[in-house]
């Protein structure tokens, strides 16, 4: 496989047509190796249009739903973020390469253990990992000016919102089978949320997330 070929296609072919236009979002995907992130049984999928399975049924976000939640957040110099759910570690890489500082929270200390080791060899010093289960909220070192959810949760607890700075912004993909939805949640000067639908999508679900109850009839 020729790799530039194949990462200059994913570009052109998958993320551009997704309305991701911003030359910032462009540039980093182009020059942070999606096929360092990616698991050795796995490396045929790196570039194609599909998630790719991890560990303990997650998976990494299809490489057009990275970029767009990215570009949505317009991460800036000056923000600390937190994400939940590390991973692979390549979503981590990409917020902090625009951040102050990055949080990185995941249940699963092998995620953390890979991830520390793939981004510390790329020169990243500004990731802080922690191991836990945040799928209910992280009070961390928050509040932060950037969210995300890199697992699916049914429904978005408050308290993730009210660990929002003024003009902070949070992205999850909420709901449950078969309906789920990509939302960015803007937290105003005053207090008041504006919530946006982005796409709609499928992902496995954060370890921990509380169902909502079913009606059996």
């Amino acid at each position: 496989m020729n790799v530039e070929q194949a990462r200059f296609n994913m570009i052109e072919q998958q993320i551009r047509p997704w309305d991701v236009l911003d030359s910032r979002v462009l540039e980093l995907l182009s020059t942070l190796p999606r096929e360092e992130f990616v698991p050795e049984d796995q490396q045929a999928l790196t570039f194609v249009d599909t998630h790719v399975s991890l560990a303990h049924g997650q998976v990494m976000m299809q490489p057009k739903q990275e970029a767009r939640l990215l570009q949505e957040l317009n991460v800036g110099p000056k923000d600390r973020v937190l994400e939940i759910g590390t991973g692979s570690g390549y979503m981590t890489g990409l917020l902090a390469s625009f951040a102050a500082e990055v949080d990185s929270v995941d249940i699963f200390a092998d995620f953390l253990e890979s991830a520390r080791a793939k981004l510390r060899a790329r020169g990243f010093t500004n990731i802080n990992f922690a191991e836990g289960d945040a799928s209910q909220g992280w009070g961390g070192n928050g509040p932060y000016d950037v969210i995300v959810l890199t697992g699916s949760i049914p429904d978005l607890p408050q308290r993730f919102i009210d660990n929002l700075n003024p003009r902070g912004r949070l992205a999850a993909i909420v709901g449950t089978e078969p309906i789920m939805e990509a939302v960015l949640v803007m937290k105003l000067e005053d207090g008041s949320i504006k919530r946006s639908s982005l796409f709609d999508t499928s992902l496995p679900p954060l370890i921990n997330a509380i169902r909502p109850p079913r009606f059996v009839f």
